[in-house]
């Protein structure tokens, strides 16, 4: 498992918040909440949230500005997509924000896991991108398509093409459930490559065209509204604040949803053209 230090960004007012009630509670006696179970009541609850890349990383710093007092967050950077969802559902973090719903639906069923999607937080501009094509009718016969090797990124990569008139789907098959064998009709016989999303940038110098999240591939310089030949905007694919399905209705969640959805992180979002927000 490979993630990088932790870091914690705490609200100031958190710590200011806590010093002055130890100052004037002495030895009193109160859980987090406020219960009389015998804990501190000044006692801040650290909720430890992974994420892989920016913007996500930026919208969980931003969240910690913003969380209630009584919470801190501290922000796990985190190398791979599936390693952030195994740290969850093994109980290693509290949330993670790093997904969309159709992503963690397949984890759940090929894991056995049960995460739950609790609040969308921002959409963002996929693209396919090319480092010796101008537009999308060039594409040459033979050409090699890079997509991701996960079922539902697979199927929005398939549906883009399909929508463009690169390929043809299968009659009657869900677009958003598509695979590689639903391609009925591939005039220029494309060659496709499947690698991990976070994988797709190595294929930039090789392949003729290949699919991306724009918080990677801004890593080589583009963007979608300035590099992208093809481009989408889905909102079933807005990417989520992710609990264990046991924790969705807990106290730290709905703090948690609060400060994903604070003025904080809707700044950050508004800052950055590749994404928008979604609450």
């Amino acid at each position: 498992m490979s993630f990088r230090t932790p870091r914690a960004r705490i609200a100031a007012a958190v710590t200011a918040t806590a010093t002055a009630l130890v100052l004037l509670a002495g030895c009193a006696t109160g859980g987090a909440g406020g219960t009389d179970d015998g804990a501190d009541p000044a006692e801040t609850v650290t909720l430890r949230v992974g994420a892989v890349t920016s913007p996500a990383t930026d919208i969980v710093d931003a969240a910690g500005d913003a969380i209630a007092d009584g919470y801190e967050i501290e922000l796990v950077e985190v190398s791979d997509y599936v390693t952030i969802n195994n740290m969850l559902a093994a109980g290693d973090i509290d949330a993670n924000f790093s997904q969309h719903e159709p992503y963690m639906t397949e984890f759940n069923e090929k894991n056995g896991a049960s995460l739950e999607a609790v609040q969308p937080i921002y959409n963002f501009v996929i693209a396919f991108y090319s480092k010796t094509l101008s537009d999308i009718d060039e594409l040459p016969t033979g050409a090699t398509v890079a997509i991701p090797n996960d079922s539902s990124n697979t199927a929005r990569a398939l549906k883009l093409l399909s929508d463009a008139g690169v390929i043809d789907l299968a009659a009657g098959v869900d677009p958003y459930a598509a695979t590689l064998d639903d391609v009925t009709g591939n005039p220029k016989d494309l060659q496709f490559l499947s690698l991990q999303i976070n994988q797709l940038n190595t294929a930039y110098d090789e392949a003729d065209l290949v699919f991306q999240w724009p918080s990677h591939i801004a890593a080589l310089g583009l963007t979608p509204q300035d590099d992208g030949l093809l481009t989408e905007l889905d909102d079933r694919f807005a990417l989520q604040l992710v609990v264990p399905a046991a924790d969705a209705d807990s106290a730290a969640t709905r703090a948690l949803v609060d400060a994903f959805t604070s003025d904080d992180v809707r700044e950050v979002i508004s800052g950055n053209a590749t994404i928008e927000a979604a609450f």
